[in-house]
């Protein structure tokens, strides 16, 4: 039996220009957290031949090919010499709600074949082929931030640059600064889960297509990234509140489906009872409300009013691991 734990993240920054079709002409960077709540990964080797995946839905199969789930029979395609395995998915939050979950999916399973054929695969070697099964086997509009700081954990800065290469960069922060964020930002989930590949879809043919609109305001999300990274490192979270704001306002601009009435009557509510800014997590049209807050407990009571569940977490610095090998 082996299980391995992979954290779900929070994009401080920049997220959006983690996609091919953005950092290979202009180069991307985004910031990202990693966060304390997870994707489980358990794999079992059974007595009877086959395959049985459990996950949001069941299958037992005789052959890898007649795996339904793309994710589960490409990493089994490539990795497995056998014919007899038991694999189950379980994660601390629905998946389609912003925080990354089939790219932080695709790194636990890699992290949990790795450990049953007992080989050592470094950080970056996990991520990279997360992202290539992800984009270029199952040619997935997605990019690569998620893999990679699910591999990394902590809060990290990834360079994605112009040849496919990523420059990985630990933040800089203070332990007050760290405190200071896990007891101020707020995290609210709006209710609504959308495909993230539907957003983002629309983003990699505008982009592909040079639209002027699309890559300037790309071009801006990249730049509250890096101002983002260098906020936090000297330890001014005001300041970063404000670069949330503005990173809403920018990201509306991005896609009509980035928001809707609820979710703006929400972030209307939260900013008049105490946040400083705040913006969906993920691509947008749902998921998680992400807040810094001058007043944490004000913004609590507010969205508890709207019904309105809070996920509290704390930052991971583990990244991708192996809990149980037996």
């Amino acid at each position: 039996m082996i299980i391995t734990r992979t954290p779900l993240r929070i994009s401080i920054g920049g997220g959006g220009t983690d996609l091919p079709s953005y950092y290979t002409r202009f180069g991307g960077c985004v910031v990202s957290a990693a966060i304390s709540q997870y994707v489980f990964v358990s794999l079992n080797r059974m007595f009877r031949k086959g395959y049985l995946l459990k996950y949001s839905a069941l299958e037992h199969v005789n052959t890898i090919d007649e795996i339904q789930h793309p994710i589960f029979r490409e990493v089994l395609r490539r990795h497995n010499g056998q014919d007899s395995l038991e694999l189950t998915s379980i994660a601390d939050v629905p998946a389609g709600t912003g925080l990354g979950s089939s790219g932080t999916f695709t790194v636990g399973l890699l992290k949990a074949v790795y450990a049953d054929k007992h080989e050592f695969v470094s950080a970056s070697a996990l991520a990279e082929e997360a992202c290539d099964i992800e984009i270029n086997v199952l040619g997935q509009a997605v990019g690569k931030q998620d893999q990679y700081i699910a591999a990394y954990g902590g809060l990290t800065c990834f360079d994605f640059r112009l040849d496919g290469s990523v420059g990985v960069q630990r933040l800089a922060i203070s332990t007050d600064t760290l405190i200071d964020l896990e007891q101020n930002l707020l995290m609210f989930f709006t209710g609504y889960s959308r495909n993230a590949i539907e957003v983002l879809s629309d983003q990699k043919q505008r982009s592909i297509e040079g639209d002027k609109v699309i890559l300037d305001n790309l071009h801006h999300t990249k730049q509250l990234g890096l101002a983002a990274k260098e906020a936090l490192e000297r330890g001014d979270t005001a300041a970063y509140a404000g670069i949330l704001r503005e990173h809403w306002e920018i990201k509306r601009g991005r896609s009509k489906g980035m928001s809707n009435d609820c979710i703006d009557q929400w972030h209307s509510v939260a900013m008049a009872n105490g946040a400083l800014g705040g913006k969906l997590v993920g691509a947008g049209g749902g998921g998680y409300l992400l807040f810094y807050a001058e007043h944490p407990m004000r913004v609590r009571r507010a969205m508890a009013e709207q019904g309105l569940r809070e996920l509290r977490f704390r930052f991971d610095h583990d990244g991708s691991t192996v809990l149980v090998r037996d």
